[in-house]
């Protein structure tokens, strides 16, 4: 495309008779400034239109050629203006122009799909109902593959064989991965991450094998970036994974209470109706989920107290409105004990002393 606008400019030059390369340099420079103010109203005209779409697809591909093309105009007429001069002062550096400006084009045209998969990536960020690990996969794959093969065409521009190059890259991948084995291990236990899904970023995860837990702030190639609770970075290697148990929190579906009580030896015939009532408190739970598991049972005879466990589960899954139920579940427990005149038995030891004959006498 670029050949043909310069040819175009060739035979405009020619059609107007100008001779001298000065001439022809400012007339492409003049024609350069005229396209590129042209690209700038439209591209304004044609935002200004885009915004008030709701389809966000325009957005991301107007977001892609914008820049690119902007620097397409530059390219063409800088190459143009450099190939006036050269040409008339005969001078080598005609001879690379063309190539220059191929692998230019070339390098526009990845740059162009990248942006369009950036914007795609930030786009979809902002649905909360779209799975961002998966999405960031996707576009990493993709900048990839845009990478890897405008990397091919830019060695193929150059002359040098493309298949040579891959039969190298066969040749020497057994010693590359012998090198990089820990590099590998990580990239395919980043693989399985985002096949699997065990966590996605934002997750709460945590692993009893290692002293691993916090939030999932990014999933790399190689590490996983975990922020701690004490809001330290952990960096894990994605090799990790393939090899220890993760939990995920996030996922729970409920939040658990199971607490113990002790009341005393001397309130053993209050403990049936105590029970009673705190069933009974849990059942008319607004916070707690009745579709779960609830048991409350005189459970144990204990050294010093008799034992009763209450256990549940709450509706919500939030932590800090989790403890929130917990803390009025147990202070209505605490309200029960009090009003059947009970009491909560703390640790007690009595020691009885036999008297003997010789001093009963």
């Amino acid at each position: 495309m670029v050949e043909k606008v310069e040819l175009y400019l060739q035979q405009l030059l020619m059609s107007l008779h100008i001779g001298n390369w000065m001439g022809n340099f400012v007339v492409v420079l003049i024609i350069t400034l005229l396209v590129q103010l042209f690209w700038r109203s439209f591209a304004k005209k044609t935002e200004r239109l885009i915004s008030r779409t709701s389809n966000f697809w325009d957005d991301i591909v107007f977001f892609a050629l914008l820049r690119p093309v902007n620097w397409l105009i530059v390219l063409t007429g800088g190459s143009m203006a450099l190939r006036v001069i050269a040409e008339s002062e005969e001078l080598l550096i005609s001879n690379y122009l063309p190539l220059v400006q191929k692998i230019s084009v070339l390098l526009l045209i990845g740059w162009s799909f990248l942006r369009f998969i950036h914007k795609t990536e930030q786009t979809f960020f902002e649905y909360k109902d779209k799975d961002t690990t998966t999405v960031t996969a996707l576009a990493k794959l993709a900048k990839l593959s845009v990478a890897v093969i405008i990397s091919l065409s830019v060695i193929q521009t150059l002359g040098v064989s493309v298949s040579g190059v891959l039969a190298f890259g066969g040749m020497g991948g057994l010693v590359v991965g012998m090198a990089a084995k820990d590099l590998l291990s990580n990239l395919f236990g980043a693989l399985m991450v985002y096949m699997d899904k065990p966590f996605k970023v934002g997750d709460w995860i945590r692993s009893p094998d290692k002293s691993i837990e916090g939030t999932v702030e990014s999933i790399g190639w190689r590490i996983t970036r975990i922020r701690t609770f004490d809001k330290r970075p952990l960096y894990v290697p994605n090799s990790l994974f393939t090899q220890i148990v993760v939990e995920n929190p996030s996922r729970m579906s409920n939040r658990r209470i199971k607490e113990t009580f002790g009341l005393r030896y001397s309130d053993v015939h209050l403990i049936e109706i105590i029970i009673k009532d705190v069933r009974a408190m849990l059942e008319n739970h607004s916070d707690i989920d009745q579709k779960q598991t609830l048991i409350v049972n005189f459970n144990y005879f204990n050294n010093s107290s008799l034992d009763f466990f209450i256990y549940t589960f709450t509706k919500t899954t939030n932590w800090v409105l989790f403890h929130e139920i917990k803390q009025d579940v147990l202070l209505q427990v605490a309200n029960i004990v009090a009003s059947h005149q009970a009491e909560f038995a703390f640790p007690t030891r009595q020691l009885h002393i036999e008297a003997q004959p010789e001093q009963l006498k």
